[in-house]
């Protein structure tokens, strides 16, 4: 390894400077390569630890409800993967269970598995913790925790709760460095039919990218803001970072 390719790894985690052997590359970098991958396909196959979810919330002394999407069965992840409309869907048990709360909160956070249990795991409860000692006095809904749920679940559990805003934090996609990226997805008054234009994203968040304090204040920043112009999507231009620089 030459000394620039050794300079750019202190940046970088995407594979620079590989070594080859002959006419491939080496077998140290191509064993790296498979880790990676498998780490990347285990974040997408594996469950989330529900249980200690749900129990991290209620030591916090926040109240959760557990939810899934219409996907069911002993090959409920594999459907998942293959049918993404039936995860932007309530199961009609959980549809009618949130029906049955009369609350009109400001705020509703949820929090789907998508497709990285890891980042779930890892970073959800890690997230709201920045996120409440910065929150303001907003009435909330209890926080909704879905299986095998995709970004869109969000539009229907918000507009069933009537809520003003909805904050939903999903496993983003992995990739061959970032195995347990976490995504939070805003949407100002959330019913089905919300496109993602409609909405706002704050992605990358895992210790190797967007610090959890960071993605906190952002959030602040965009829910303070939405409240103010009654939207959010491409109205709603990015917060200003002391750390980052601003966008729009």
């Amino acid at each position: 390894m030459d000394e620039l390719t050794h300079k750019l790894g202190r940046y970088t985690a995407a594979r620079v400077g590989l070594t080859r052997a002959g006419s491939a590359i080496s077998t140290r970098d191509q064993l790296s390569f498979q880790l990676d991958h498998a780490r990347a396909r285990d974040a997408v196959h594996e469950s989330v630890d529900f249980t200690s979810l749900l129990a991290g919330l209620r030591k916090r002394e926040i109240q959760p409800i557990m939810l899934e999407s219409a996907i069911f069965g002993a090959d409920a992840r594999s459907i998942y993967l293959r049918r993404p409309d039936l995860g932007r869907q309530l199961s009609p048990q959980s549809s009618a269970e949130l029906a049955t709360l009369d609350l009109s909160p400001d705020l509703v956070v949820i929090i789907a598995d998508g497709l990285s249990a890891l980042a779930i795991d890892r970073h959800a409860l890690p997230l709201l913790d920045a996120l409440r000692a910065l929150s303001g006095e907003w009435q909330r809904a209890p926080v909704c925790v879905v299986r095998n749920g995709r970004v869109a679940i969000g539009d229907e559990i918000g507009g069933i709760l009537k809520a003003s805003v909805s904050v939903l934090l999903i496993g983003e996609r992995p990739g061959l460095t970032a195995p347990d990226s976490l995504g939070v997805y805003l949407t100002w008054q959330p019913r089905p039919g919300r496109t993602d234009a409609e909405r706002n994203c704050i992605s990358n968040i895992r210790l190797e990218g967007l610090a959890h304090d960071e993605a906190a204040r952002r959030i602040s920043s965009y829910i303070n803001a939405a409240r103010t112009l009654q939207s959010t999507g491409f109205a709603l231009k990015e917060p200003p970072s002391p750390n980052l620089p601003a966008i729009g």
